[in-house]
């Protein structure tokens, strides 16, 4: 039986704040008792920047990974060099990332797992063990949120986009049964959310000369990466939720009503070497036996049989 570590937060969610504590402990289960040089907790913070395509051209793909951006890095002792009997060790831990007073290395950025950039916070445990012992270590990532004081006060005010669709407002072409017998979708749908809050809004399909397959909303996240002296944006899909299945009856009104996944999204960032931005976009599949040749196809691809109208999502974190 080898020796295990285990990090736990007191915090099962693991979910903190720069500039509040931190709290923990340090399980080690071990079989016999080992001989350390000294135990140690680090925090790393980090933004990972990279280009797999887009808007990328071939120099950029080649050059894909831009050198990492450093928020924070920093590390304590939990325990002198000396010894770690057999059984269960808890030793308890507390760290603060961002000290009052203290210089910190680059902007706190909320946690956010992407394409092209990532941001990451990562708590290791390393036990030293000299030259003719391996060492031991365990790393777990903590999601972090902005500061309390740095938040705004709920409620945010509601901005909701009036949007109407039409073949007239598509720019893509359509097949001609849909061109020539017309649509029209109306709705509205909020450009301003809380990440604490839903994307809500409504959808009336108010006339459609051709049956609806379904009505999907997609959320996308637009990332901008400096490469060099060109920005490199690429587009990807985060989730698609749908309303709507089949053809839906005239003049009903559908609630829309999108749960935001934490990981995936973050407060809107304009940053100097990158940006996350977001946009969701309303998508009307209509009933078409080409449709069924390519199911697997790109949702965010304008295709003959889909009509869609895409708007800017700004994220904000609330308290």
């Amino acid at each position: 039986m080898s020796t295990k570590i285990v990090l736990k937060f007191f915090r099962s969610n693991r979910i903190c704040r720069p500039s509040e504590p931190v709290e923990g402990k340090i399980v080690i289960n071990s079989p016999s008792s080992i001989s350390h040089h000294g135990i140690r907790l680090s925090v790393t913070g980090s933004v990972s920047l990279q280009v797999r395509g887009g808007s990328a051209g071939v120099i950029e793909s080649f050059y894909g990974v831009v050198k990492p951006i450093t928020i924070v890095n920093k590390s304590i002792e939990v325990k002198p060099p000396g010894k770690i009997g057999s059984g269960t060790t808890e030793l308890p831990f507390t760290m603060v990332l961002k000290q009052t007073g203290e210089k910190s290395l680059g902007r706190f950025y909320e946690t956010y797992h992407g394409t092209d950039v990532s941001i990451q916070y990562l708590f290791t445990v390393d036990i030293a063990r000299g030259y003719l012992y391996k060492s031991l270590s365990a790393t777990t990532e903590v999601i972090v949120e902005s500061d309390k004081a740095d938040v705004l006060e709920r409620p945010v005010s509601p901005e909701m986009a009036i949007f109407y669709i039409t073949q007239d407002t598509q720019r893509h072409p359509l097949l001609p049964e849909i061109k020539s017998g017309g649509f029209r979708v109306t709705g509205r749908i909020s450009t301003l959310c809380s990440l604490l809050d839903p994307i809500s809004g409504e959808l009336t399909v108010e006339t459609s000369a051709v049956p609806i397959s379904s009505i999907d909303i997609h959320l996308l996240r637009v990332e901008s990466v400096l490469v060099g002296e060109k920005i490199v944006t690429e587009t990807s899909l985060i989730q698609t939720t749908e309303i709507a299945d089949g053809d839906v009856c005239r003049n009903l009104s559908l609630p829309i009503y999108v749960i935001l996944p934490r990981l995936l999204t973050c407060p809107s960032v304009f940053a100097g070497p990158f940006s996350i931005e977001f946009k969701v976009s309303i998508v009307i599949s209509f009933q078409s036996e080409l449709s069924k040749l390519q199911k697997k196809s790109d949702p965010r691809t304008p295709r003959l049989w889909l009509a869609m109208e895409t708007l800017p999502l700004e994220l904000v974190r609330t308290r």
